[in-house]
């Protein structure tokens, strides 16, 4: 009898590695019934990762959403898998033992069966305590290998790591092919050790479709004995997403393989639902690069998770950049420039910081620090002269043990910073705190929520959390959503504007059909009254945000030397300046959050402050003032 693979579907994950948002609970509960009714999946991924803090940005609540979400696949039986980052929890920086310890048992509750927990430096001291955890709190334990390519990241190294894993406890292995750039003989044989050695542990291939490897190595891995394979579907399968179901399945089939059948009715109707979520407002989000492949990732070895929020950063950072150039004289990037700068200095500075696998937050940070690097060398400026305090915690050992060595050039930088090496466990860094947060909520007598989950999610995420409560967050979302709508009316009635001018005003169509970057519109024109009315509904218009007061005579100002939001301090250890206080040159004054990492402001001027221009959690752009002084 020929052997049995089993899919998985992504649906949180095609939507991240496609854009920077996903579905709201509305039409998460819409798509439900369909997915099931495809009739081909044993596992769909429901939550993890960076999907709770965009239920927080969209000012929806991600404990409501994760049961609603999880309840209908747990009623007929397909299992649910969450992303977890083991040392980090489900955000970009480490999280307490205590925190960590009631997620797993919050997302239990909720309805999710299984733990994928990776560590993005592999080290097993950080994947320990989510194995342990994981198990304690009910959950199944599927420990993620990170699979990268270089020097150190031998199949040996992997084989070695899934033997660690499955010592000390972990019920799965996953292979996790962030970036897609695993070679298919190379995947082929770590599954195959691992089958050899441990045949009785359930093995997942997860793989992104970008840099063109992905079909070959599902075969591959199919081939050495993977049990499960993680799978998209159109609209969003490929590009810097996942291989589709449709020709994952017929691959395997013709190969002797015994998979599910499809029901292809229903895959229409998953496929028709996924695209009015996309028309509705989530394709304001996602970069028409996105839907590409671009082998131009292999050598960057940059994940699809990440390359759906990266354009969106590469245009923002641009615009800044090019504003920059402009005014002195310089000639302006295109994208295309400054995304190959962007891939040549990835390559350049990742064997310098050690080689860690370029999986979410260090891909992030490897990407942040190249990217910062390019901006400083194109306004004349040096390597490395802003890192982030994230960034420094992994180079000096305080998110877990780097694979490879770093370079005399980084070593030395960090000593002339007088910063100090770890090598202790990472753990013993961040004690428990969650009584802090537990006092937080009785001060402002907020409810803590089923088997504590909102007390989970203050803990987890709790700038986010605290934006999502005053309605901030919900505030700030629809604000950007509008001013997105708006630039693509614009940019429609450039189109028609452009289009109609070519025509004599003689022949008058009743209409004219506009897609702009996707976006489709239906115009009505009457000529020779310059009268042009696009159907695209919009929202109230967005307030402005407050501009910065020039500099004067009598005060100082302090400003932001990059764009971002704006926080007063990165958590509950630290006190946020105020007016009035005297501060030193050097001193913190607070972070910005920019790409996902935080960087921190420091001032170069002394004085009192006497305003502060922005509110905490406020998005400032480059040379915004943020404080002034006096």
């Amino acid at each position: 009898m020929s052997r049995e693979i089993k899919f998985s579907l992504l649906y949180r994950d095609m939507w991240q590695s496609s854009g920077k948002y996903v579905p709201r609970v509305d039409q998460l509960l819409k798509v439900a019934p369909a997915i099931i009714d495809m009739g081909c999946f044993a596992r769909v991924e429901t939550n993890g990762g960076g999907f709770e803090q965009i239920n927080l940005l969209f000012g929806e609540n991600p404990n409501v959403a994760n049961r609603k979400w999880t309840q209908p696949f747990n009623d007929v039986g397909i299992q649910t898998h969450m992303l977890e980052r083991a040392l980090n929890g489900i955000r970009m920086t480490p999280v307490p033992a205590d925190v960590r310890k009631l997620m797993y048992k919050v997302k239990k509750k909720q309805g999710t069966d299984i733990a994928r927990s990776f560590c993005g430096l592999n080290d097993p001291r950080n994947l320990e305590g989510s194995i342990k955890y994981a198990k304690e709190g009910g959950m199944i334990s599927q420990a993620a290998l990170s699979l990268t390519i270089s020097k150190v990241h031998t199949v040996e190294y992997f084989t070695q790591l899934a033997d660690t894993l499955i010592e000390m406890g972990a019920d799965e292995i996953c292979v996790k092919d962030m970036a897609g750039i695993g070679r298919p003989a190379f995947l082929g044989k770590i599954v195959k050790n691992i089958k050899d050695r441990h045949p009785n542990i359930p093995i997942e291939y997860h793989g992104h479709s970008g840099p063109g490897f992905s079909m070959a190595s599902i075969l591959e891995v199919a081939r050495a004995g993977a049990d499960y394979i993680d799978v998209a579907m159109e609209p969003l399968s490929w590009g810097t997403g996942h291989a589709d179901v449709l020709a994952v399945q017929g691959m395997l089939k013709d190969a002797g393989f015994n998979v599910p059948d499809i029901n292809m009715k229903a895959y229409m109707e998953v496929r028709r639902l996924t695209q009015e979520f996309i028309d509705d407002f989530l394709g304001y989000y996602i970069s028409p690069k996105n839907r590409l492949m671009n082998s131009l990732l292999i050598g960057s070895g940059l994940p699809g998770g990440m390359m759906g929020s990266l354009m969106a950063d590469l245009e923002t950072n641009l615009s800044s950049l090019n504003n920059w150039l402009k005014k002195k004289g310089k000639a302006l990037l295109t994208l295309d420039e400054l995304l190959i700068k962007l891939f040549d200095e990835v390559e350049y500075i990742w064997p310098m910081l050690g080689y860690p696998p370029l999986v979410t937050p260090f891909s992030q940070y490897v990407k942040n620090l190249a990217l910062m690097n390019v901006i400083q060398l194109e306004k004349g400026g040096e390597r490395w002269s802003m890192i982030a305090d994230n960034i420094w915690d992994m180079i000096l050992g305080k998110s877990g043990k780097l694979p490879g060595e770093l370079s005399p050039e980084i070593t030395r930088l960090a000593h002339e910073q007088c910063k100090e090496f770890y090598t202790g466990n990472p753990q013993d860094l961040y004690p428990d705190n969650l009584n802090v947060f537990r006092d937080e909520m009785k001060d402002k007598g907020w409810d803590f929520g089923q088997d504590e989950e909102e007390l989970f999610e203050l803990a987890m995420h709790p700038e986010q959390y605290r934006a999502y409560k005053s309605g901030k967050a919900k505030s700030d979302f629809e604000a950007d959503l509008e001013s997105k709508r708006e630039a693509a009316k614009n940019k429609c009635k450039d189109a028609v504007e452009k289009a109609t001018s070519q025509v004599s005003v003689n022949f008058e169509p009743k209409t004219l059909n506009i897609d702009v970057n996707g976006e489709k519109y239906v115009v009505k024109v009457t000529y020779g009254e310059s009268t042009i009315t696009a159907t695209q509904t919009t929202l109230a218009p967005t307030t402005e945000k407050p501009s910065a007061t020039k500099e004067n005579n009598t005060v100082a100002e302090v400003t932001a030397p990059l764009e971002g939001k704006f926080f007063f301090t990165r958590d509950s250890s630290e006190t946020a300046i105020k007016i009035g206080d005297t501060i030193k040159e050097g001193d913190l004054i607070g972070y910005i959050e920019s790409m996902k990492t935080y960087n921190a402001i420091t001032s170069d001027k002394a004085g009192k402050i006497v305003e502060i221009c922005f509110d905490n959690g406020d998005s400032v752009e480059e040379d915004d003032v943020l404080i002034k002084l006096q």
